[in-house]
């Protein structure tokens, strides 16, 4: 059973029939970029704040009971808990990336026993085991009306946080809030002590030198970083400067992929309830946005690879379009790849 759900052991794409699939960006129905029309559920967002706004429309329009997502824990500041959203209070206290390990699905068990109707809001492996779970569990389909997602670069261990705050010059146990990124955008990693003590960092240090130091092995060879199995899937919709992502702070703008007919639904209910403004957008947008996901997608074939060499075993992903993009890549840089994963993939064997 395990091999069946966990995403990383097995991830299987089976596409809504009616968005076409693009090999890098998987399922596409709708494409759009906006933003959330609540000014403090945009500023407290990571990327413009949709996924705040779509989470608080499904809870204010009846369509589920509650969302289940990540908010920062109540008993210590660096860490995450799974909570059940019900009101703007609780979307907002979610709001904001959380760069550190995170479980939506904990407690996945007691809400579908619940027999309530919740949305899920997690990354795209967590989609995935949702969708992997509904094959053998048929009250997922009853209960979970939608999956929204968001973008993931990979999530950096609790070393990388600690790292960061010692950066920051706090302690991680004299601290009363910390938040990674957000109000703002691309906001601001900030650290505030007991005593009143504030001291911050810019996305580009805290990500770019701290934080994506300490991802995840796993992480390192996930083929799916944009959510292809969610309904709805975000991700910060940055303005490009000379090829990358310019990080000069905005207000917030978001990437909005509906990639199924019940994502497109939702949007396009979020949008004439005056909750999202978004307008549509051109799919060759999407990688002046998000440079690093397309890279990623044409690469991880090479890194799998080079897994399945050191340790004889890889994860298996169905429907992903791996070779496609591997064929798009610079050979000498997809056999970097090989190479590079198969040193690093030797620590996992021990």
């Amino acid at each position: 059973m395990l091999s069946v759900i966990c995403p990383g052991i097995h991830i299987d794409l089976q596409a809504d029939a009616v968005a076409a699939v693009d090999d890098v960006w998987g399922p596409i129905l709708k494409l759009r970029s906006g933003h959330a029309i609540d000014p403090e559920l945009r500023q407290q967002g990571s990327s413009g704040g949709a996924v705040s706004a779509l989470a608080l429309h499904l809870i204010e329009s009846g369509q589920v009971d509650f969302v289940a997502q990540i908010a920062v824990s109540e008993n210590d500041p660096l860490r995450n808990e799974v909570q059940c959203s019900t009101s703007k209070a609780d979307v907002l206290r979610a709001a904001g990336s959380r760069y550190a390990p995170a479980a939506p699905l904990e407690r996945l068990g007691e809400f579908l026993d619940s027999g309530k109707r919740f949305a899920v809001v997690g990354k795209p492996c967590d989609i995935a085991a949702v969708r992997n779970l509904a094959r053998v569990d048929s009250r997922v389909a009853r209960q979970v009306p939608v999956l929204i997602s968001f973008m993931c670069a990979g999530v950096p261990s609790m070393q990388g946080t600690h790292e960061l705050v010692r950066a920051l010059g706090m302690d991680a146990d004299d601290l009363r809030s910390f938040r990674y990124r957000g109000d703002g955008w691309p906001g601001m990693a900030r650290a505030v002590a007991r005593d009143g003590r504030v001291a911050e960092m810019d996305y580009a240090r805290s990500w770019g030198t701290i934080l994506n130091r300490h991802l995840q092995f796993r992480c390192k060879i996930c083929p799916d970083g944009t959510g292809e199995l969610a309904d709805v899937v975000c991700a910060d919709a940055w303005y490009g400067k000379d090829g990358y992502p310019d990080f000069e702070e905005r207000e917030g703008r978001s990437l909005i992929i509906a990639r199924s007919a019940r994502g497109e639904a939702m949007v396009i209910g979020a949008m004439k309830a005056g909750v999202i403004e978004a307008t549509d957008l051109d799919i060759g947008e999407i990688a002046r946005m998000q440079p690093y996901q397309l890279a990623r997608k044409r690469l991880v074939l090479g890194r799998l690879l080079g897994t399945r060499l050191r340790l004889g075993w890889m994860p298996n992903f169905r429907g992903l379009r791996l070779l496609r993009c591997a064929l798009r890549a610079s050979p000498l840089e997809w056999l970097r790849n090989v190479a590079g994963t198969f040193r690093r993939a030797k620590g996992e064997a021990t």
